[in-house]
């Protein structure tokens, strides 16, 4: 066996019959399936015990998170690559079979993000990969575009948990996602460190993927979330950044700090993230920094070289979309 689905799961048994129904079509045969389940109480682990009793089902005794749960599939599994998979999402039948052709290209390759469009409208993206940019923003990097933009095989920042495959043996060297996030910006933080260690993440524009999106926490913007990505955007620069490189992007990250602020202010959210950032500060050193080391100084260059590219490329984008629109 080559690959493992691992699908966190919460409370999401109505997706789990369209999910599961595309994943038994696929073209590529060589894989099998792990549901981790977050303590759900929709009778969740129940509709799969019986309308699926070949897959595998982990059933936890509270809710992990995104992080907790995907991690304790991969300590389970002993497949070369791994799969996670939202809970609702349905795949073209060619998904893992391009997802696989795309990593084995090079043992440098950490991790391969997929083409996810909006499930209730195809023709727009949901996400072409991750960036993240010199102020502290993650990216969906695509959304909201016509499907007909990115087409070819790229390098991203990081690849969205959402729908990606991972290097199982990378994991080993650079860490699982960090279990303090609970959710958000896990992915952005995992592919980070990867590319500390050199290895890179690729986004495959054949690998389609239907999202509804939001499908656990419910809304795009909710207290829930805007309170933990607040926290988590301020742990994932103090982890991955030594603190010279903290010292050169302070005002900009800053600067981004305050426009989130403002944003979130104005949609009535302005506590949360206020709450969210506080927290980051006062627990921050409760988390693990990624070592410094000279032999990665190319690696951190290279990074900084990309957060500033990503920030201009946003900004441009951001702007035709405006102007000229999708």
């Amino acid at each position: 066996m080559k690959v493992t689905i691992i699908i966190p799961n919460y409370n999401g048994c109505h997706f789990m019959e369209p999910c599961l129904a595309s994943l038994g079509k696929q073209t590529y045969k060589d894989y099998q399936i792990l549901i981790v389940d977050n303590a759900s109480t929709d009778g969740s682990a129940e509709y799969v015990r019986e309308r699926y009793p070949e897959i595998k089902i982990l059933c936890l005794d509270k809710n992990y998170g995104f992080s907790g749960a995907v991690n304790l599939g991969i300590r389970r599994c002993k497949t070369p690559y791994v799969i996670l998979l939202n809970n609702d999402t349905t795949v073209d039948p060619h998904y893992i079979e391009e997802l696989v052709k795309a990593i084995e290209a090079s043992p440098r390759i950490f991790s391969v993000s997929s083409k996810m469009l909006q499930m209730y409208h195809p023709e727009l993206i949901d996400s072409a990969g991750d960036l993240y940019t010199l102020t502290g923003w993650g990216v969906c990097r695509g959304a909201g575009r016509s499907r007909s933009n990115y087409t070819k095989m790229d390098e991203v920042f990081s690849a969205c948990a959402g729908a990606a495959i991972y290097r199982r043996e990378v994991f080993k060297k650079i860490g699982l996602f960090d279990e303090k996030h609970f959710a958000y910006l896990e992915d952005i933080d995992v592919g980070y460190r990867a590319k500390i260690f050199g290895y890179r993440n690729l986004y495959c524009p054949t690998a389609l993927v239907y999202h509804v999106g939001s499908g656990t926490s419910g809304s795009k913007y909710n207290s829930f979330k805007v309170r933990l990505s607040a926290r988590n955007n301020v742990y994932l620069n103090y982890k991955n950044m030594p603190f010279l490189q903290l010292l050169i992007n302070f005002l900009p990250l800053l600067g981004g700090y305050l426009l989130k602020y403002a944003f979130f202010l104005k949609l009535g959210f302005g506590k949360d993230y206020l709450d969210g950032f506080r927290e980051g500060l006062k627990t921050r050193k409760t988390l693990r920094k990624v070592p410094f080391r000279l032999r990665n100084l190319h690696n951190y260059v290279q990074i900084e070289g990309e957060l500033v590219s990503n920030m201009f490329s946003y900004a441009k984008d951001w702007i035709t979309r405006k102007t000229i629109g999708k």
